[in-house]
């Protein structure tokens, strides 16, 4: 593999070169046609030469210290049987760069991270700092509000969490429960039943489910109880207790929701707000939701927890968190 060299962004040239001993995971890692390494040279501004199980690196000291550190990142990460992509190619990058952030970027680049989560299906480890901190906040607060725009694993983690509690046993049951706001179409003109006027809905979060655990297991789970999946509205008069409890799309409840919902917090339970503040479907709004007042109100409060995703976390395609920016830049 050689392709044109990518001038260094700063700093003196440098060169480096990586072994790696298991020559039949190159070609995952390297991606199809090197997409991963064209990410990484288009990142870093540096330049990749592979030949046999040798991949050499040019570029500023800075960045050839960094792309090593990213290769041997991701080439460990396949040895745990974990997926590889240009997603994950960014994320490692922003990961790197962080080398203060204890237990998640080491040195020792072959370490298990200090932080993850196991589910029947997959173990989930962090891809940027702020995923990081937030799976840490998941395992030690009671109430966690996570904000941000779409694409930055807010929901997906919180469902793996809940998830790997249910499995566990720390947990009764797992509470996942969504706005269900019209977005230019209306509810009573959609076909069949209230289940399947709502199902549309909620679908994010049936994904997250399977992704988690085995689709028999998701239904069994669903017709015993132990997994509901339902409308806010449907969350009035209860109290939820011995339960994993997440409202998704929070920034979609009025005030009143929202006071609703959090009220509903029982004994031996853990609830996650998921939204956008930014962003609402209400007629109102941004003005009119129920999340924007709620972190407000509820800012510094003893036994509640914020994380704030930026468009740096989104962990898509690399063009969605460029669609991010472009839309909370200036005039977006």
């Amino acid at each position: 593999m050689s392709r044109k060299p990518v001038p260094a962004r700063s700093g003196e040239r440098s060169r480096a070169e990586v072994l790696f001993d298991k020559p039949q995971l190159l070609a995952t890692l390297f991606g199809q046609y090197d997409q991963n390494l064209v990410a990484l040279e288009n990142r870093l501004g540096v330049y990749i030469t592979a030949r046999g199980n040798r991949v050499g690196l040019e570029g500023s000291a800075e960045h050839v210290a960094l792309a090593r550190d990213v290769l041997q990142d991701l080439y460990h990460r396949l040895q745990r049987g974990e997926e590889v992509d240009t997603g994950l190619v960014d994320a490692s990058i922003a990961m790197a760069s962080e080398p203060t952030l204890d237990g998640i970027v080491s040195t020792e680049r072959g370490a298990i991270p200090s932080v993850m989560i196991r589910t029947r299906k997959k173990t989930i480890v962090p891809r940027t700092p702020a995923q990081a901190h937030y799976m840490r906040e998941l395992s030690t607060n009671d109430m966690i509000f996570a904000l941000g725009p779409a694409g930055t694993g807010k929901t997906y983690i919180a469902v793996a969490q809940a998830v790997s509690q249910l499995i566990t046993g720390s947990v009764q049951r797992l509470i996942l429960s969504r706005p269900a706001v019209e977005a230019g179409e209306k509810l009573g003109f959609l076909p069949g039943d209230m289940k399947e006027k709502v199902d549309p809905y909620l679908r994010p979060l049936y994904d997250a489910l399977h992704d988690c655990l085995p689709a028999e297991q998701v239904e069994r789970r669903i017709a015993s109880g132990e997994i509901e999946i339902a409308p806010i509205a449907f969350m009035r008069g209860r109290t939820l207790a011995d339960a994993f409890v997440i409202l998704d799309e929070a920034q979609n409840t009025t005030p009143a929701q929202m006071k609703m919902f959090l009220t509903r917090f029982g004994q031996n339970s853990r609830m996650v707000i998921c939204g956008d503040p930014n962003q609402t479907d209400l007629p109102g709004g941004v003005g009119s939701s129920g999340l924007a007042d709620a972190t407000m109100r509820l800012e510094g409060v003893e036994g509640i927890s914020m994380t704030r995703f930026t468009a740096a976390d989104v962990v898509r395609h690399p063009i969605v968190g460029r669609i991010v920016e472009a839309y909370e830049g200036p005039g977006g």
